[in-house]
């Protein structure tokens, strides 16, 4: 298997197994655990410095791992939305706009609530 198969097929068990309800309780379980123990220990630096570094190394793999999991998701998306447009009655001028700057797809955005309102009091008169 590639990498890339590799690295898709991790990012997608991870990213649904981080949105699962007993994720979020063992997590907590964890938090409880780690802050039973402190009186335990004193609340030493070394009790502080486990739960910093545990949470610091799980966020900074989980950002790579949803970010790649969204990217995905939102390819796909624009895809279906796109083939969409294509086969259907949409202008096929918006396909692609995904790429166009902030201010260019904000122009797209005003022209179309520009067309609605148009057709909204064409249909009332």
């Amino acid at each position: 298997m590639s990498l890339s198969k590799t690295f898709t097929h991790v990012a997608n068990r991870v990213a649904h197994a981080a949105g699962m309800p007993m994720t979020f309780i063992a997590c907590c379980a964890i938090i409880v655990v780690w802050a039973a123990t402190g009186p335990l220990l004193g609340f030493s630096d070394t009790w502080q410095l486990i739960i910093n570094t545990g949470t610091t190394i799980i966020t900074f793999l989980m950002v790579f791992l949803i970010q790649n999991t969204q990217n995905r998701d939102g390819a796909a998306m624009q895809a279906k939305l796109d083939e969409l447009i294509r086969v259907g009655k949409g202008q096929n001028r918006f396909i692609g706009i995904e790429h166009l700057t902030e201010a260019e797809v904000e122009e797209f955005r005003k022209r179309c609530e520009r067309a609605a309102k148009r057709a909204e009091r064409a249909a009332t008169e």
